[in-house]
């Protein structure tokens, strides 16, 4: 199973044109797979006090939080797709690692840090008005090493579709075409 954490608030995107686009090659290839719209679905990244309180012991108490957790587990491959703002990701996707990605859940404490989950194939793709190679120290030095590798989201690829908004519709459909070859 392939799931897809989507990230963009807006449906007029280049970002939900890139989902379709892999949507409509898995549909057309018959291959299983799910989304997570995090907006969409109304998730709050930010901690409540009570959702803090159980943290530590590698609870949740948010029903998107395990709901997402579940279609993790059932997962092989998982493609996270976001815009970069402000040089990372937006603060919905990062309200999904610190609430989804839990100890017992995404890693262990006992005998040392350990990966739990096993999910064998990465993409992260995503936009941004600046040349992707501003980016690099964040997504490939940080972001794939730090917080995929560590919880066992593993062997990632990273695409990058720079000057989304400035640039030319030959230049992103040349992606789009990227995109879905990338994605098999």
């Amino acid at each position: 199973m392939v799931t897809i954490v989507f990230s963009h608030p807006w449906h007029g995107s280049f970002n939900k044109a890139i989902l379709d686009t892999i949507t409509s090659k898995f549909e057309q290839e018959n291959k299983a797979y799910q989304v997570i719209d995090l907006t969409k679905d109304g998730f709050n990244p930010s901690f409540s006090e009570a959702e803090l309180a159980v943290y530590n012991q590698g609870k949740a108490i948010d029903p998107l939080v395990l709901k997402y957790q579940e279609m993790l587990k059932n997962s092989g491959e998982i493609i996270f797709m976001y815009p970069i703002w402000w040089g990372t990701m937006p603060a919905i996707l990062k309200g999904f690692f610190d609430k989804v990605l839990l100890q017992g859940f995404a890693f262990s404490y006992e005998n040392g840090w350990t990966p739990l989950l096993k999910i064998g194939r990465t993409t992260v793709i995503t936009t941004s008005e600046s040349a992707g190679e501003t980016f690099k120290p964040f997504v490939q030095d940080y972001f794939i090493p730090n917080m995929l590798y560590s919880v066992g989201i593993n062997n990632a690829t990273w695409l990058n579709c720079e000057h989304t908004s400035t640039g030319t519709d030959e230049m992103r459909k040349d992606f789009l075409k990227k995109v879905e070859a990338a994605v098999i």
